[in-house]
């Protein structure tokens, strides 16, 4: 690590290896995404409040189903955009559409027109669309070397930007109201907007100056077509177990977020009717509890990321650490299970969502490190799509089953839970021991190929 450099380069370096004049580029790309992260928890407390406000918990479940039909429309299209326009072109006319839509939102709203189904696919088809985007842009600026020493910066604007808007949130939603948070929302991604202009321009010389010296620097190896991709992880059980785990994962995960806007939903519900509700509606009440709700997962996540995740991959290793998260899952349906009430949930959920933000999804892609290029890029493509939305699709035919004919309760939807949780750390002991295998009994020379240069994100 070289001493030279500004003094904002040097410290930079307590987070990661900034070389001579790499820390502007790093800190406005960690701006960028800090706000847009911050629009994005300004607006999903709106989703939850209008979901659960207008509809049902139950509504809010069955959405998932829409949301993953919608995708399949929607992804085709965006890579129809990537493929056509130009990078800072394809930015301005996707987040300018995203802005229009918040605005339509909001005159919708003032007409008296019920919003909680079309915002709820909306946002989902947002959060996916509008972060790839950026990350996308980032991966375009940098080069492999650059961004393996410079994302952690760049991530950690992300971090903390999903922090403040929970909190931003929190303080203005009473005082605003529900439908006003989303012009709040688009002037945070008019404002990203701005920055990522004033980047590209900043960054049309260097990047030129690059490809001179060096024409084969951004060039990367294309993933393999996918065309077998299917075969890829059924034919190998560490991936299908790998699935499998996340499938489970995801089902648990739905199904929690149900049973705590079950209760969530009757205890404003309740406070309303008995007068002790400060002058706040249902609404007001939900968006409030589910600002401080992501709030405190945001913050959680943040302080495990920085402090806990990296120690617990180098003392228990990626083949035990995979297994914690199951693991909390189960603890944490076991106190919802039989202590239903809300200071408990809210507890336990916040540990299992901040757990599954920093060290889960940290140690889930460190899962792929031992396989070959093509299981990296086709067969993670599959397990990340197929197996995560069958998790999601599973939660609300549980949902659905457990309502219609087993009328389960929010503790027993939550019993039900224990038992998948249960399952997916089962999963998780198989998963670990075939990283484990791959790792340690020389297979791991034989099947990993150089490290490919990151594969631009994208919308799916």
């Amino acid at each position: 690590m070289t001493s030279t450099g500004t003094r904002l380069d040097r410290a930079l370096r307590v987070v990661a290896d900034v070389r001579p004049g790499e820390s502007p580029t790093a800190l406005l790309l960690a701006l960028n995404v800090f706000v847009i992260l911050t629009a994005y928890y300004i607006l999903k407390p709106v989703r939850e409040a209008l979901i659960l406000g207008q509809g049902s918990p139950e509504l809010k479940s069955y959405m998932s189903v829409g949301q993953v039909v919608l995708l399949m429309i929607v992804v085709p299209l965006y890579a129809k955009l990537v493929s056509a326009l130009p990078r800072l072109r394809l930015i301005r006319v996707v987040t300018w559409f995203f802005v229009a839509c918040l605005v339509g939102f909001y005159v919708l709203a003032r007409i008296g027109v019920p919003l909680g189904i079309i915002y709820f696919l909306w946002i989902g088809i947002f959060n996916l669309m509008i972060v790839a985007q950026f990350w996308g842009f980032a991966n375009d600026l940098y080069t492999k070397d650059e961004g393996e020493r410079l994302f952690p910066v760049v991530g950690f604007g992300a971090s903390l930007g999903a922090v403040l808007g929970s909190l931003i949130a929190g303080w203005v939603i009473a005082p605003l109201g529900v439908y006003q948070m989303m012009l709040v929302g688009a002037v945070g991604l008019i404002l990203q907007l701005q920055i990522t202009g004033y980047i590209d321009r900043r960054e049309r010389g260097r990047a030129a100056a690059r490809a001179a010296e060096e024409p084969e620097a951004k060039q990367e190896t294309p993933p393999p077509s996918g065309h077998n991709a299917f075969a890829l992880v059924l034919g190998n059980r560490y991936l299908l177990f790998i699935g499998i785990m996340l499938m489970l994962f995801y089902c648990v995960d739905a199904t929690g977020e149900y049973i705590l806007g079950s209760i969530v939903s009757d205890r404003a519900a309740a406070r309303v009717a008995s007068g002790n509700a400060n002058g706040l509606g249902v609404e007001q009440l939900i968006g409030q509890f589910y600002s401080t709700y992501f709030g405190l997962i945001n913050t959680a996540s943040l302080l495990l990321q920085l402090f806990v995740v990296s120690r617990i991959v180098k003392y228990l290793g990626v083949g035990r650490a995979v297994a914690i998260q199951p693991a909390l899952s189960v603890i944490a349906y076991i106190v919802i299970g039989f202590m239903p009430l809300l200071g408990f949930v809210l507890a336990s959920k916040v540990s299992e969502k901040a757990t599954d933000y920093s060290l889960n999804n940290t140690v889930r892609n460190m899962l792929f490190l031992p396989c070959t290029r093509e299981e990296k890029y086709s067969a993670k493509q599959v397990i990340d799509s197929l197996f995560v939305r069958l998790g999601d699709v599973s939660s609300a035919a549980l949902v659905f089953i457990g309502t219609t004919v087993a009328g389960l309760s929010a503790t027993g939807f939550a019993r039900v839970n224990i038992l998948i949780a249960l399952a997916g750390l089962a999963t998780a002991f198989f998963v670990g021991r075939g990283y484990q295998g791959l790792t340690t009994s020389g297979e791991r020379q034989k099947r990993v190929q150089p490290r490919a240069q990151p594969a631009k994100a994208t919308a799916g």
